[in-house]
Formats: C-alpha cells, sequence, structure tokens
C-alpha cells in the first residue's frame, strides 16, 4: 500500500525513534514537496529531517 505523509507522523515517530513503522506498515510512503520543503527549510533540524532529506525514490 502506498500512502502520502504530512509531517506529523515522520517528526513524531522520528522522535521516539520509530520511522521505520511508516515502511513496514504501509510499504510505499509518499512525502510531498511541501513536506519535504517545510521540514527540510526550516534552519535547523527536528527529528526526521535527515532521514527525509537523504531517502530516496
Amino acid at each position: 500500500m502506498t500512502v502520502v505523509s504530512n509531517t506529523s507522523p515522520i517528526t513524531n515517530l522520528a522522535a521516539v525513534g520509530q520511522l521505520n513503522l511508516l515502511q513496514q506498515l504501509y510499504g510505499s510512503i509518499i512525502i510531498p514537496q511541501a513536506v519535504y520543503n517545510e521540514m527540510a527549510g526550516l534552519g535547523y533540524t527536528v527529528p526526521g529531517t535527515i532521514e527525509v532529506q537523504t531517502r530516496n525514490g
């Protein structure tokens, strides 16, 4: 199953070290450009930022 994620599940799961649950539960995760921009464009790192920036296709 493919799902589209907003910022909250990514940052909250990353904060508790469980970001991998999204892929385990759903397989394919789409992160919209707006979510990427929100996380990567803050000027500081929030939980999940590095994973979102370094994740490929």
